[in-house]
């Protein structure tokens, strides 16, 4: 059956910009209208609004890396909308909102946006074309591991995406690429090798309908599963990191943040602390673990925790990876880990600026050595301030031999490259959520029940 314009990319886009400006525009008119009665010069004040908000949203989505989802930069455009909004709302009759009014606009706006984005997120997935079969399968092995990316990777007509070469384009395929673009009709083609790209790119190039985009196999992955495919780059590739588009002022930003975040951590968990004690010193040993770990550059600094496991929990001379669940921890200490309440001394790190807030975890120096050794260009990680948290972190976890070391390194070089100021609260407020979510007594209950019907059953 033939697809309709509302099937092609174009046709994807008008539903996703015009039901976000409904929503916005619907959104605001209700706030207007509880305030005051809506006449000829209320509607237009409200489309006005609209309009900002939208050229906004329009423009954060178009900054934002598609990896962090939609509520990142439905939080961007909300926030500069709010800004330009109340700035004419002095200057304009026909606006005059109160601040209250600006507000709840705000919230307005934020949640139309994000929802909408959300819905768009699970019922539409990006058509992605794949050229040149060398790494089909990552590719699709990627697309099952991150769940959140909603992709459809397509084949060739008479192919299935879910075969031998994943339904990748080989280079014999490349001839009839402008026959396949217009019967798929991909938002996204990726070239996956030197040899295919140029010469799809010269077909891609001349064709009069280019309304898709199109990516290298790095560059894909960075913007759809947020991470780098370690064995695809080279040295090269950290040339980024000092490109001329780096902005100088990210460094200032971002230590002004960790002081911000910092201290007002430091005094809202004050009350904690009693708790904390009573905890720690329920086994034998010192209150606060001391342990060197390598920060940027390969500088060696002191990271403090509260204490979690026995005294005698590691040999000396024989370093063990932590793990999620770690059996050397004790009862409390468990708790502290499950929590990462644990890590609330490293707020005096962050102070002392040894590290970050957000950042790759810091490494002990034994393992730094030994990774070294395993991992390509897994030193360049030392290029970044660690952190108490981190984008590799939220999206991977515990790394618990060079397997997975090499696996969360993708999402460390991927945080190097895109972090910034809206990356790092979006990384806060999603180890926040994961925090929240311990509280769930469900899985609890649930591993409970499981337990006991295996026990009748036995």
């Amino acid at each position: 059956m033939s697809r309709g314009f509302l099937d092609g990319p174009s046709g994807r886009q008008v539903i996703a910009t015009g039901g976000r400006a409904v929503l916005v525009w619907l959104a605001l008119a209700v706030i207007a209208a509880s305030q005051h009665h809506l006449g000829t010069d209320g509607v237009l004040a409200v489309t006005l609004a609209a309009l900002i908000w939208l050229v906004n949203l329009h423009a954060a989505s178009g900054k934002s890396p598609y990896a962090l989802g939609p509520w990142v930069p439905a939080a961007m455009g909300a926030t500069t909308g709010l800004v330009c909004v109340a700035a004419l709302n002095p200057h304009l009759p026909a606006m005059r909102f109160s601040l209250g009014a600006l507000l709840a606009m705000y919230c307005g706006v934020l949640l139309s946006s994000g929802t909408w984005g959300w819905v768009l997120e699970r019922t539409t997935k990006r058509r992605v074309l794949v050229v040149g079969t060398t790494a089909m399968t990552q590719i699709m092995a990627a697309t099952r591991r991150e769940r959140s990316a909603p992709l459809e990777i397509l084949g060739a007509p008479g192919e299935d995406p879910a075969g031998p070469e994943g339904g990748a384009l080989s280079l014999s395929d490349v001839d009839d690429l402008a026959a396949v673009v217009a019967a798929q009709r991909p938002d996204v083609i990726v070239l996956t090798d030197d040899q295919s790209c140029s010469l799809a790119l010269e077909q891609l190039l001349d064709m009069t309908d280019r309304r898709f985009r199109v990516a290298g196999l790095t560059s894909f992955y960075e913007h759809a599963f947020g991470c780098v495919p370690l064995e695809q780059i080279t040295s090269m590739w950290f040339m980024s990191l000092l490109h001329l588009r780096q902005r100088p002022g990210r460094r200032p930003a971002k230590r002004l943040f960790d002081l911000a975040v910092a201290a007002t951590g430091l005094v809202m968990t004050l009350p904690l602390l009693p708790l904390i004690v009573l905890l720690v010193k329920r086994t034998p040993g010192p209150l606060i673990y001391r342990q060197t770990r390598v920060s940027e550059g390969g500088r060696r600094f002191t990271m403090y925790k509260f204490r979690t496991m026995r005294v005698t929990a590691e040999r000396p001379g024989e370093p063990v990876f932590a793990q999620a669940s770690d059996p050397r921890a004790s009862a409390a200490g468990r708790l502290l880990r499950r929590t990462h309440l644990d890590e609330l001394p490293q707020l005096w790190n962050v102070l002392k600026g040894d590290m970050s807030i957000v950042g790759p975890r810091p490494e002990r120096p034994e393992f730094v050595t030994m990774l070294e050794a395993d991992i390509p260009f897994w030193s360049r990680r030392l290029l970044s301030k660690p952190g108490m948290t981190g984008w590799a972190q939220v999206r991977y976890g515990y790394a618990t031999d060079c397997a997975s070391s090499a696996e969360k390194l993708s999402y460390d070089f991927w945080y190097m490259r895109h972090g910034n100021l809206a990356v790092d609260i979006a990384v806060c407020f999603r180890t926040l959520a994961q925090e929240l979510a311990i509280l769930d007594p469900r899985p609890f209950l649930a591993r409970r029940r499981s337990s006991a019907d295996h026990g009748a059953g036995s």
